[in-house]
Order: C-alpha cells, then structure tokens, then sequence
C-alpha cells in the first residue's frame, strides 16, 4: 500500500480503537469471571443443586410443583418455570405481580422428586449479578445493550484495519519478534502486535458473537412480530386465559415432549407473559446433543385444552442468536474449553493495555520524515501517529 492508505487505516484503526478500548477492558474483566460462573456459584454456595438420589425417582407432578412455589407467594402469579441444562431433578419457578416482563420477580427452587423447597436464590445481588449487570448492559437496560453493541462493531472495524496494517508495518521483522533490547515503546508495541495477530479469529468470533447478543431482545421482538403474530391472530382479541380455566400444566407438557419426541424441556412461558400468547403456554425445548441442546424448539399447547396448537420453526437470525450466545462464553466444550476463553481473554487485556499505552506514549514516536532512517530490523511508522493496534476483545451475554 501507499503511504496515503496506510495513513487512512491507521487513523480508522486508532479511532475505532480508541473509542472502544474502555469499554472493551471493561468487558474483558467482567466477562472473566462469568467464562466461570457456575464453578464460582459452587465456591460461593450460591449454586442450587438438587440432592442426589437413586437413578428412576419418581417425580411429582409439575402442577403439584407449582402449587407448593404458588403458596410461598400467593399474590404473585407463575412467569416462567425452567430446568438447569444438567439436572432435571431441579425445578426454578419465577413469580411476578403480573404477567407482563418486570425486573421485580421471586425465583423459588423446588426438588422435582419430593417437592423440597430447596432455596428462594435471588438473582438480582450478589458479586456475580455486578459482573453480569455490567457485561450485558451497563445496568442501563436495552440503551445499554445498544451502545455495547455499537462498541462491539467497532472492536470489529478495528480488529480488520488491524489486519490491514500489520503487514506493511511488520514486513521488516520476522513473525513474533519482540525486541527487548529497545526502549519499552518498543517492546510494547511488538508485544501489542504480536498477542493481537495471535488472538485474531478469536477476537473476531467473541467480538460478532457479543455484538449479536446485544440484539437478543430486539430479534425476539420481531420473531412475535413477524411470525407468532401470524400463528396467534385466531386468539388476537381475547384475554389472558384465567387461572382456573387452564389444564393441567403436567398434561400440557407431556403433550408438548409427545409433539417433539427425543427432546428434552428447557423452559415454560405461562399465558401472557414476554414468550407466550394470552391463550397459550409456550413450551421451549432443545437437543441433546453439545449443539442442539442450545437450540430452542417452541411448542404452543392450548391453556384450555392442552392440545398441541404449533409448533414454528425458529428462523435463522434466532438460530444465529442461541448459537453465539455459549459461543461467546466458551460453553460448548467444557472446563478445556473455558480455560482457553479464559486465556485468550487475559491476552487481550495485555491487548488493550498496551494499545493504550501505546497511545499515550504517543510523543516519543520517530516520524518517516526526520533525517535519521529507520533501521531495517525496526518496523517504521507514520509521520504524526502512534503505532497501530490490532485491537481488543468484546464478552458480551443474553
């Protein structure tokens, strides 16, 4: 490239990366500990297990289930019901005043064999629930996923113009040199260079897949938009199915696993909630496999009748959305896995600390231009601007 588009990209490269580098430090650090949550849950005992028992157990009936979460706050009414990915002998019924979405829930943990309530966990305090909060929002809500989103956008803008330039300021050094006979700009900068063209693909998967988490309330609004609405226009009038006019919620369910054999339930939206209709409960249920078990299957069964209404196909910005979601935290290949996240992470930490004080140390840069040329062992750089950054990393949840 000429020296007029190496100027041009390495401006792009330095103000993407500049107005990102915060916040992506800040996504880096928080995200951390969240690769980690569940062994952290365990070490903190803020992780509810249900209690081992001899394989075949029989369980009680989730109606039953849900009348002993119901009398622990009868003024509230039943949201969600779910099970842990790993243990089928747990139940987590959420009730809220009502059924619209709200920050203000209870979350009770009932034994899915004998009926045990085995805690009431609050999610919403905690070191983790900072962590989280800060990660996915910025405790700002959707405007907060947004801007976190923009931020991952330009993480990727800086990642490619990073790509761009490493070759022409590198051509004159052989990969992975770090030249720590030189003054610590220097050394700084090859170390920059180097852990930055290392964790590319890295970078630019966990970069994607955070800026795509970032959309997951917005692409489930369009999903109920654009095809829910079509499948529930026959109930579109009608009020939210009462309480004492559905069926039974364990007959619903059996229905719905019936409907979708070899599936395995991962969650329950109860009528009227964010992921239901008023005249439906919503059944989501997955895979078994390390794959499929991130992708959700929705089964509407009629409150009245617990008859199997439909059964959509999710479409494929979806399918993106559950897909990058445990890609983003490292999920799919277990404790290996999560270590290698957790490493690539500290890397771009050293990443974006070092494309700061590569910035800041900015004055001491040698422009093209003086008298002196530069040696043919030392990379050269532009006249008027710092050295380049291949960029930070993004950790972002749904």
């Amino acid at each position: 490239m000429n020296s007029r588009k190496i100027k041009t990209w390495a401006w792009v490269h330095k103000w993407s990366s500049l107005v990102c580098t915060v916040f992506m430090l800040l996504l880096c650090l928080t995200g951390l500990p969240l690769i980690f949550h569940h062994e952290i849950g365990h070490l903190l005992g803020t992780e509810v297990e249900a209690p081992k028992m001899p394989a075949g157990t029989p369980r009680i009936s989730l109606d039953r289930v849900l009348d002993i979460a119901k009398a622990q706050h009868p003024e509230r009414v039943v949201q969600f019901v779910s099970q842990p990915e790993d243990d089928d002998g747990l139940w987590f019924v959420t009730l809220t005043p009502t059924p619209a979405p709200t920050d203000d829930f209870k979350s009770i943990a009932v034994d899915a064999r004998t009926g045990t309530i085995l805690a009431q966990p609050k999610f919403d305090e905690g070191f983790m629930y900072v962590m989280f909060k800060l990660h996915v929002d910025l405790f700002a809500g959707l405007p907060g996923k947004l801007f976190l989103g923009f931020m991952g956008l330009l993480l990727l803008v800086a990642i490619v113009s990073g790509v761009v330039l490493y070759s022409p300021f590198m051509r004159k050094l052989d990969f992975g040199t770090v030249r720590r006979e030189k003054r610590p700009r220097l050394k700084w900068l090859d170390l920059h260079n180097l852990l930055g063209v290392v964790t590319l693909v890295w970078l630019f998967v966990v970069g994607s897949t955070g800026m795509i988490n970032t959309w997951a309330d917005l692409l489930i609004k369009y999903w109920q938009y654009d095809q829910l609405s079509a499948l529930l226009t026959p109930y579109k009038n009608e009020p939210v199915v009462a309480v004492n006019e559905r069926a039974s919620v364990q007959r619903s369910m059996d229905a719905a696993l019936q409907h979708a054999p070899g599936m395995k339930l991962s969650f329950i939206a109860f009528p009227g909630t964010s992921f239901s209709s008023p005249h439906h409960t919503t059944f989501f249920v997955r895979g078994s496999e390390p794959f499929t078990s991130k992708l959700f299957q929705p089964v509407l069964v009629d409150a009245k009748t617990a008859q199997v209404s439909a059964s959509p196909k999710l479409p494929w910005y979806l399918t993106a959305l559950l897909v990058s979601q445990p890609l983003h935290f490292g999920d799919y290949g277990g404790m290996p896995m999560q270590i290698i996240w957790a490493l690539l992470d500290v890397a771009t930490i050293i990443v974006l600390g070092s494309g700061l004080y590569l910035w800041l140390k900015r004055g001491n840069t040698v422009p093209v231009a003086s008298k002196a040329k530069p040696a043919a062992h030392e990379a050269p750089q532009l006249p008027g601007a710092s050295q380049p950054e291949p960029a930070p990393a993004m950790k972002v949840q749904a």
